[in-house]
């Protein structure tokens, strides 16, 4: 089974499953930014279901379902909870009656409040790693928040913390920090972020890549032109940094890509989405990839690309001139 060890010298499967979609519909304005309706049992099932196949690793935030999705981890983790890593975020406000995200925050007072309230969600006394959650953040203004955040990892209150940024320079300055121990960013097949990847090994820290399936595109269940997601899925009317999907509709130069790489992925009976996984792997050792899920039967899939592994050397070059292709 693949593997990583963990800053607390904690050996995990190098897998982590993402609590994004779970937390169900939220949005800012008239912008979705949740996936759609979605069923609490289920995900209690599906979360459950991934502790029984090994997981050791959740991934949500604050603003996922305005808290609605620590919560779900809390219930489903009931009892179960001792040996499991979760990492949440802060950074985003939100109302969580109407569900709605209300702005961005990086006071300190804020940052207090925040990680009490994930505390209370979360229903744990201490939290495992806090990331910040809002990307590119100028690096005077997020200084604070990390001032923080560390003062609460003295006090008990957070073992570790990090950033959501796909900014490199921006990482780099707060990575010397003594409890600054990960960095969560966007990597896949067409985001292949080599210059963080190695940074994060240079560095020693742990990565956590985010839409390593590219938001469902690379488990090869679409088709060119296809429409179909409900009006408060992010997809269907996805904000400019979408890029996976265009007014609802798979973005076909993307789309011609899995087709034209889909053998390589699917190399010794692996799915689509088990390769795009051992894809991510075999491009750095110290990446944790954190697909998101819905049901029982795609937290399955993902998990038995575990027994899989990375792909080959070979495949991998393939596969890299196919996508310069």
């Amino acid at each position: 089974m693949t593997t990583i060890e963990l800053w607390t010298g904690t050996t995990i499967p190098r897998l982590g499953l993402g609590c994004w979609a779970i937390g169900g519909p939220m949005r800012t304005g008239d912008q979705p930014l949740g996936w759609g309706a979605v069923d609490d049992a289920t995900s209690i099932a599906a979360i459950r279901r991934g502790v029984d196949l090994g997981i050791r690793y959740f991934d949500t935030a604050d603003a996922y379902g305005a808290g609605h999705s620590e919560e779900l981890l809390a219930q489903a983790l009931d009892g179960t909870s001792e040996d499991i890593f979760i990492s949440t975020k802060l950074g985003n406000t939100f109302n969580p009656a109407t569900r709605e995200l209300t702005g961005i925050s990086d006071s300190p007072d804020y940052v207090r409040t925040a990680v009490e309230g994930s505390l209370r969600r979360l229903g744990r006394e201490r939290l495992d790693l806090v990331f910040f959650h809002v990307n590119h953040h100028p690096v005077d203004r997020t200084a604070p928040v990390f001032a923080v955040l560390d003062e609460l990892r003295q006090a008990g209150k957070v073992a570790a913390y990090g950033w959501s940024n796909d900014d490199v320079e921006g990482v780099a300055a707060f990575a010397g920090m003594d409890g600054f121990t990960a960095v969560q960013h966007d990597m896949n097949l067409f985001r292949p972020a080599d210059e963080m990847s190695q940074f994060v090994v240079n560095k020693g820290l742990v990565a956590m890549a985010r839409q390593p399936l590219a938001m469902g595109l690379l488990t090869g269940k679409f088709r060119m032109g296809e429409r179909g997601f409900a009006a408060n899925d992010i997809r269907a009317a996805g904000p400019e940094w979408l890029s996976y999907f265009i007014d609802g509709v798979p973005n076909p130069d993307l789309l011609r890509k899995v087709e034209a790489a889909r053998d390589l992925l699917t190399s010794d009976g692996r799915t689509v989405a088990q390769g795009a996984l051992a894809w991510i792997w075999a491009r750095s050792p110290r990446v944790v990839p954190i697909p998101g899920f819905k049901t029982v039967a795609q937290v399955e899939d993902n998990v038995r690309a575990l027994e899989y592994g990375p792909l080959a050397a070979d495949a991998m070059a393939e596969i890299d001139r196919i996508l310069a292709a």
